[in-house]
């Protein structure tokens, strides 16, 4: 079995260690790509990760692992089975485990995620 490829930017490195500043803005900037995740930190066994994002992710869900998205700026819509969360900057959201779910981002959206160091991002 082959594994899926998609066509998104996803970089599982840890950028930062503790006590570093991490300049999220400056990386954001920087990034060229229409579908980009920057894994920034670890905190104890989670990973806080930027994405920057413009188009539809496809639907997964993950197993064993809940997601917590939090709207720096643009707009991110989160499609759940049967409605649909619409985040602005400043607010966030917690995708629970087992939830089937895509995100989507009308516009270049900046978003922090807050998960698991062991998820696979693509999902289960």
């Amino acid at each position: 079995m082959t594994e899926a490829k998609y066509p998104y930017e996803t970089r599982l490195n840890i950028l930062h260690g503790p006590l570093e500043v991490i300049d999220e803005k400056a990386l954001s900037d920087a990034s060229t790509f229409q579908w980009f995740n920057q894994t920034l930190c670890q905190v104890n066994g989670s990973v806080v990760r930027v994405g920057i994002v413009e188009g539809e992710y496809h639907w997964h869900k993950h197993d064993a692992d809940d997601e917590f998205f939090y709207v720096v700026e643009g707009k991110l819509l989160i499609d759940l089975e049967g409605r649909t969360v619409e985040l602005a900057p400043r607010q966030g959201f917690v995708v629970p485990k087992g939830v089937l779910h895509r995100t989507r981002a009308p516009r270049r959206t900046v978003m922090l995620m807050v998960e698991n160091g062991g998820i696979i991002p693509t999902g289960n």
